[in-house]
């Protein structure tokens, strides 16, 4: 028998229209007439999703250096995520904009890094003893610095809407799906927040799944709700301890079923299926895990064997090795930043560039005698291959 996932609330569009809006109210977390329940089906998706963020936690550490294996992984889930709201902009563009500052698509480059930047703020929020927690507050603040400088900059960063938003369709009345209207969103945000830091007995994993779901239902924002919502889930993986860093780069998972997730979060709403929606999302779960560990499987067999021949290498120097150990965090350099890197003298940055390009380690990319650009290729053919 479905269970009630909420009600709708008419109400009028507007004096013009003539219209009537039936905007969504979900009922609070967690799932209720009758409550989730993880049978042997889901039971065996949950455990299995676990060891796979256990086998990804395990190849973190498998790294000489933790940073630059979370650039890549942070960056790609960035990309990915924006990519499923539009954007164009490819983890090389990024990664070449971060060291050059310029960019062929900059609106959408600006978006990546915003989401980089966001998530980078709200993850130091709440490893402080000081900083905010999972909440309403930290999310708004990590929508501001979202949306900073990017389309829908003029949609109030930061702040709860104030007005009816709508998914597809030109106008509430004729959309596919309507949030719950303003007034309600705020009382919708606190009751997430409450049941977020509750002592439910739902596993953790299943609780950030449905956070999510809740999350994209009361779609508080006037823009930008995609992207925190899946941040959401990145933030409360490493809140409940199931991740020490965000390498989980679910979105990929997501995005190639993404007619399948849009369908889930409909039969939500519908009928109350969460246990549909919780199978999907633990599936995903383990598919991006397995996939992050192969990823990082291959980036540590590549930096090994870089290491090895450029040592080889009859043109290698000091410096050579070190801008190595520096490319995983910065696979596109230029020789102004090689040389803030290393902190040596340009003609030593000009050897050390020339012996990584002889050992097939960089590539040239810009094609110019002067102001020249060089980047990890292989490094980001493995983070961006599918």
């Amino acid at each position: 028998m479905p269970r009630s996932a909420g009600t709708y609330r008419t109400s009028p569009e507007g004096p013009a229209s003539g219209e009537n809006v039936r905007a969504f109210v979900p009922v609070p977390l967690p799932p209720a007439d009758p409550p989730l329940a993880l049978d042997d089906r889901l039971s065996a998706l949950h455990t299995e999703a676990l060891t796979a963020l256990g086998k990804l936690g395990v190849a973190a550490a498998m790294v000489r250096s933790a940073p630059w294996f979370l650039y890549g992984f942070v960056r790609k889930e960035a990309v990915i995520s924006s990519e499923i709201e539009g954007t164009q902009a490819t983890l090389q563009d990024v990664v070449t904009f971060e060291a050059t500052k310029k960019a062929e698509r900059p609106d959408d480059v600006r978006e990546v890094c915003n989401y980089v930047n966001a998530l980078a703020f709200a993850r130091k929020e709440i490893a402080s003893a000081r900083g905010l927690p999972v909440s309403t507050r930290l999310l708004c603040e990590a929508h501001k610095r979202l949306m900073r400088g990017a389309r829908g900059a003029d949609q109030m960063p930061g702040a709860i809407r104030r007005s009816q938003n709508w998914i597809g369709g030109t106008r509430p009345g004729n959309a596919r799906f309507v949030p719950p209207p303003p007034e309600s969103v705020p009382g919708l945000m606190a009751q997430l927040e409450k049941w977020i830091h509750s002592d439910d007995r739902l596993p953790p994993l299943v609780k950030a799944g449905l956070a999510h779901v809740q999350f994209e239902t009361i779609h508080p924002f006037l823009d930008g709700n995609g992207r925190i919502g899946r941040l959401l889930i990145t933030l409360l993986l490493e809140h409940w301890g199931l991740l020490e860093r965000p390498m989980l780069y679910l979105s990929l998972a997501l995005k190639q079923r993404q007619q399948r997730y849009y369908e889930l979060l409909t039969a939500v709403r519908a009928g109350g299926d969460w246990e549909g929606w919780t199978a999907f999302y633990l599936e995903c779960v383990r598919a991006a895990a397995d996939d992050g560990v192969r990823v990082a499987e291959k980036l540590f067999g590549l930096t090994a064997k870089d290491r090895a021949r450029l040592i080889a290498h009859d043109s290698v120097t000091v410096p050579a090795v070190r801008l190595l150990e520096l490319l995983p965090a910065n696979p596109v350099v230029t020789l102004p930043l090689a040389t803030k890197l290393l902190g040596v003298s340009k003609p030593t940055v000009i050897k050390a560039i020339r012996a990584l390009e002889e050992a097939g380690i960089l590539k040239e990319t810009s094609g110019k005698r002067r102001d020249r650009v060089y980047a990890y290729q292989k490094y980001l053919d493995v983070l961006t291959s599918e």
